[in-house]
């Protein structure tokens, strides 16, 4: 189905105010929810409190952070917005995989509140049927939003899927922007959070759209592979591999898919700059691809392309390996003439003089230098 609106918002010099509606009601553990709240930069604690010089004021509206009692109290600002009744804009972010609740049988695969008038459960699907069109941006957290992740593996019986697979991927929001993808299982704190305030400064009016790649993914996140910023990199070019998981080598041969995985961890860590996959002795299972899981499973096997690319650089890493072993081994060495010895043998010449102003090839070499 196709939720595209054609109707965008106005927007002239920015919001000064914006509602963040936080639904984590799809096939999801609230992983992203929790990991989002380990962020520090910036902290979503300084976005709700103001603290971010140009940002509009945000409202938050997240079941794991709301100060509201639950119920009809919780769900207030969302069943506002779905009636069209929201004052500000809204931005609309989804955790979780989107079920097909067009073979859900007598029952129901998700449930956020029920119909005012039936008693029965709203759907995920429901609410974002309502509020998708409506919303000024769209946002996806976590893979399991973005792509379907773990709830839509080969033999899953829900049908789950991404939610550019349900809205289309050409969807454009009240703001004129696409779906913005942000993988990860779960998201990398600083990853959402970063990508979040981008979206929140275009909304201001003070920052453009979000460069997003061909699976909507913010580029300057995601633009990059595991392996280009794996710190056991250099061993991979030596052909030195890890042969289990408490060797600080590279670990393609123990099941690591690093270097065909679009992420940033392995520079940016997990928490506070600390952490991530590789960092810490844990392989790339590739949880931010649109892939995964499927593709990358047994995930502790070596990855098909594994074998032949470790065959194709073995007698090169082996070369480069001696070679820079040679070097290294020179420069541990300190120059011969540190000694304490009678004789100064640094190559000190008292009696050498640099040319003098009426020295002749002093006089040449300026002629030689001329423009």
């Amino acid at each position: 189905m196709s939720a595209r609106d054609t109707t965008v918002m106005p927007q002239v010099n920015g919001f000064d105010e914006v509602t963040v509606l936080w639904i984590s009601e799809g096939m999801s553990c609230d992983g992203d929810s929790v990991s989002m709240t380990a962020s520090a930069q910036p902290a979503i604690e300084d976005i709700v409190l103001g603290l971010i010089p140009g940002l509009p004021k945000v409202n938050l509206h997240n079941k794991v952070l709301s100060p509201a009692a639950g119920g009809e109290e919780f769900l207030a600002p969302y069943r506002k917005a779905a009636r069209g009744e929201m004052r500000e804009p809204f931005i609309l972010v989804i955790e979780g995989s989107i079920p097909n609740e067009n073979i859900n049988g007598d029952g129901y695969w998700t449930s956020f509140g029920n119909d005012e008038h039936t008693g029965e459960p709203l759907t995920l699907n429901w609410w974002i049927d309502q509020l998708a069109p409506k919303a000024w941006a769209v946002v996806a957290a976590g893979t399991c939003a973005t792509y379907g992740g773990i709830h839509a593996m080969a033999g899953n019986p829900t049908g789950c899927m991404g939610l550019a697979d349900y809205l289309g991927w050409d969807f454009r929001s009240q703001g004129g922007l696409p779906i913005v993808n942000v993988p990860g299982c779960p998201i990398q704190p600083e990853n959402f959070m970063e990508t979040l305030t981008w979206v929140l400064y275009h909304a201001a009016g003070s920052a453009p759209p979000p460069p997003l790649d061909h699976m909507l993914r913010p580029q300057w996140l995601f633009g990059k592979t595991v392996h280009e910023g794996c710190d056991r990199a250099a061993y991979y070019e030596q052909a030195d591999f890890a042969k289990d998981y408490n060797s600080p080598k590279c670990q393609v041969k123990i099941g690591c898919w690093g270097p065909v995985i679009n992420c940033n961890v392995p520079k940016r860590g997990w928490m506070g700059g600390v952490g991530g996959c590789p960092n810490v002795g844990g392989i790339c299972i590739g949880c931010t691809m649109p892939g995964f899981p499927d593709k990358f499973m047994p995930f502790m096997d070596i990855p098909p392309g594994g074998s032949l690319s470790t065959l194709l650089i073995k007698p090169y890493g082996a070369l480069v390996r001696r070679l820079r072993g040679i070097t290294n081994a020179t420069a541990n060495r300190e120059p011969r003439w540190h000694h304490n010895g009678p004789e100064l043998t640094s190559g000190y010449n008292p009696r050498w003089r640099p040319y003098g102003p009426a020295d002749p090839r002093r006089q040449a070499a300026m002629e030689r230098n001329k423009p």
